[in-house]
């Protein structure tokens, strides 16, 4: 998983596998909306390769790549047992900051952020 977690955190190959999500592309389609070069794509193709999360294909002179969520699957699963702490946290802070809104009302001062 440290694979993926070090290829996903790069822009450009999250950009990748988002255009990799409507279906297989060749290289220089992955390369078109990116200002670097085709070498440059290549690289981070590799990187996502030997991450698992791409596959590349041969057709001829066409060598489609396609997205392998796999390990996008052991990224959410994994992220998924922190979810319950990430919300408790977030209820807390929403509740301290009701209650610092309702304090500085109480006393006369306009309430931050309004």
């Amino acid at each position: 998983m440290s694979t993926t977690f070090a290829a996903l955190a790069d822009p450009t190959r999250r950009a990748i596998l988002a255009r990799l999500v409507t279906g297989e592309r060749s290289v220089t389609e992955l390369a078109r909306p990116f200002k670097i070069s085709l070498p440059a794509v290549s690289k981070h193709l590799r990187v996502l390769e030997r991450a698992g999360l791409i596959a590349r294909g041969r057709e001829a002179q066409w060598r489609p790549c396609r997205l392998e969520a796999g390990p996008l699957k052991e990224v959410a699963a994994w992220t998924e047992r922190y979810r319950a702490i990430w919300e408790q946290r977030f209820d807390r802070l929403e509740t301290y900051l009701q209650q610092l809104k309702a304090k500085e009302k109480r006393n006369g001062r306009k309430p931050r952020g309004e």
